[in-house]
């Protein structure tokens, strides 16, 4: 992953963060959400998932080594019948379509509160619409953990899958509209 230039974003205090794949420098103990189930990913099994090719893992970080956050994405498909029929009637008529997973984002504690979440899924979203050039994808997905962050991505734009309860969906035609208005964390 080490081929992936990072790239930097600024904070709400004028800090300058960088986004870059997961490396034996981040220091992922020391990093704490607050919630087991997103400390212990970073702690114990984001490492596994890049090395067995499951999940890229893209860290946020002031100095390359402290973990102000993190997000995933991996290569999804979403079932058509599954997608509101105003949306899937823009899909390719296939069974299922190429998506984007953003399987988890999280900002540390001592760094909540000064926009870093909202910068990250709009990387996540950068990200995920040029990799979707390369390699086609319809849509980013994500799966909330609560109404909270349900209400985080729609937001910006994402879209509740009826069928698939916290599952929410954000077409890559709506992510290039978001981007070429300009930075929708800044709206």
């Amino acid at each position: 992953m080490s081929a992936y230039p990072f790239r930097v974003i600024a904070g709400q205090t004028g800090i300058r963060f960088r986004v870059e794949p997961l490396s034996s420098k981040h220091d992922r103990a020391a990093f704490s959400r607050g919630e087991a189930a997103l400390d212990n990913y970073l702690h114990k099994q984001a490492g596994q998932d890049v090395r067995k090719h499951v999940a890229a893992v893209f860290m946020l970080t002031p100095d390359g080594k402290i973990v102000a956050g993190y997000y995933t994405l991996s290569q999804f498909s979403v079932e058509l019948g599954a997608v509101p029929e105003e949306v899937a009637q823009e899909l390719a008529k296939y069974r299922a379509v190429p998506a984007t997973l953003l399987g988890r984002l999280a900002v540390a504690k001592q760094f909540r509160g000064k926009g870093l979440g909202e910068r990250l899924l709009v990387d996540a979203l950068r990200l995920s619409l040029g990799a979707g050039k390369l390699i086609v994808s319809a849509a980013v997905v994500v799966d909330a953990k609560d109404e909270g962050a349900a209400n985080f991505y729609k937001k910006y734009r994402f879209i509740q899958l009826p069928k698939i309860p916290n599952r929410l969906f954000l077409p890559m035609r709506t992510i290039e509209e978001m981007m070429a208005a300009g930075d929708p964390a800044e709206a």
